[in-house]
């Protein structure tokens, strides 16, 4: 491995054995249970002296959670690693902190590794924020007065100095997070991973972390693995990118905005959303009831197809069980190669507060703004301190749809289309100036046209 990579993976992979419950029916007879139970239970006691977890289920299967990865990070580079849920993301980044091992291939790390990958990683909840600093100072193999000299800028920069002597098992999501991210951060690891647990924190501690990862790589030449699934941070923060797709590398690039390009598009062409592209919304906070599509003034159902002059209106019909001010639902809008159009949420433009019972909410998309072509809107909801609820790129509620209607403007294109995902209709102002106004008159440019200049209407 050469000087300068600190981080190698040569066909790493990571299999887990899952146990199946086999359908029985109320005819199964004793002999038959008997046998079941012997089989478990024999295979039990293997597991146990060969070493191995023990397997609940009637039937095994193996499932190979990462296969055949391979990749380089350098010393001093924020790698980025995207993909979507079930990707394998987690199990390579616990892989790398050698919370599990491979089952395969092989891992090769210089230097000393420090991770965020849940809620409370390396925390013991008895103990106070004092005392867990400590401790995650001694599992990173630091010196108690190496601790002590960083120990104002943890507090300072978690913001938690009142709670410092408080039990971490009191602190709330966004206070453990805080606190977790600061000892990883400050404590002087030469890598740092960290997973999506940033988005816990309220949008002024992300922005906060993001500036305080930028700084570890770019002025004190450490290492950062970030997972995230907002495009923009990964497009801003990470100089190389790996996606992975079904535990494999799909691509990987020092071109970050090639890589994000390519997930993008995974999303548009995967099978099983375009196959069922609603999903029933229920949990502890809400009940998604229905998602629609349809043209402003119509009581048409949910539509797939508008002209341009249409103003398309987005409709939520939620049932809110339990009421808080920072819930918000909202919808990403892409374009069929994958681009994200944009996002919007219902908080964007009205204070928070809390939405109670049965609720319709709309939004309008206004008429000429897309382009002709083919599009998708997929459901959102997000909680300030909890997370995700629905989260971007699972597409477990979507619609497509596409926007019909040839050209607006005046002028004619060989296939009628302008280039682009927008068409807003802009406003041009042309206004004479001096020099203008001296030059004469303007000459025709072509036979029959008028040898009169255009100017605003006075």
């Amino acid at each position: 491995m050469s000087s300068d990579v600190v981080i190698r993976a040569e066909g790493v992979g990571k299999k887990y054995v899952i146990g199946h419950e086999s359908e029985r029916g109320r005819s199964e007879s004793l002999r038959d249970v008997i046998v079941r139970g012997a089989r478990n239970l024999r295979r039990a006691a293997t597991d146990t002296l060969r070493g191995r977890p023990m397997i609940v289920g009637d039937e095994l299967e193996e499932f190979w959670a990462l296969r055949d990865v391979n990749f380089e990070v350098r010393r001093g580079e924020v790698m980025g690693i995207i993909g979507r849920n079930g990707a394998g993301k987690s199990t390579l980044l616990k892989i790398l902190s050698r919370i599990t091992e491979p089952t395969e291939g092989t891992l090769s790390i210089r230097g000393r590794v420090a991770s965020l990958l849940e809620v409370g990683t390396g925390f013991h909840p008895e103990l106070s924020g004092r005392e867990n600093i400590y401790l995650n100072g001694a599992i990173l193999g630091m010196t108690r007065a190496e601790i002590r000299r960083k120990f104002d800028e943890i507090v300072d920069f978690a913001e938690i100095e009142k709670f410092l002597d408080t039990p971490v098992k009191r602190y709330s999501s966004g206070m453990y997070v805080r606190l977790a991210f600061a000892v990883a951060a400050h404590l002087e690891p030469e890598i740092l991973i960290i997973d999506e647990v940033l988005a816990v924190g309220d949008a002024e501690f992300q922005k906060k972390c993001l500036g305080k990862m930028s700084d570890i790589s770019h002025h004190e030449g450490r290492t950062v693995l970030f997972v995230s699934h907002n495009a923009t941070v990964v497009e801003e923060l990470c100089g190389a990118c790996v996606l992975l797709e079904k535990g494999a590398v799909a691509f990987s690039s020092r071109d970050v905005r090639e890589v994000i390009r390519a997930y993008q598009a995974s999303l548009r062409r995967s099978p099983s959303k375009i196959a069922s592209n609603y999903t029933t919304v229920s949990n502890e906070w809400f009940s998604l009831v229905d998602f629609r599509l349809k043209s402003r003034g119509t009581d048409a159902a949910t539509s797939n197809s508008f002209l341009k002059s249409d103003d398309i209106v987005i409709e939520l019909e939620v049932d809110v069980t339990q009421p808080h001010p920072d819930l918000c639902f909202g919808y990403s809008l892409y374009a069929k190669g994958g681009e994200c159009v944009w996002w919007s949420f219902d908080h964007d433009y009205c204070e928070k507060s809390p939405i109670c019972g049965h609720n319709n909410l709309k939004t309008v998309i206004p008429n000429s703004l897309l382009n002709d072509g083919e599009y998708e809107v997929e459901f959102l909801a997000w909680l300030e301190g909890y997370g995700w609820i629905v989260a971007p790129g699972d597409f477990k509620v979507s619609r497509s749809f596409a926007v019909k209607g040839g050209r607006v403007g005046s002028l004619e294109f060989s296939n009628g289309v302008r280039p682009g995902v927008l068409y807003p209709p802009l406003q041009w102002e042309v206004t004479p100036t001096d020099r203008a106004a001296q030059s004469g008159p303007a000459m025709a440019v072509s036979s029959g046209q008028t040898d009169q200049c255009r100017t605003d209407p006075q």
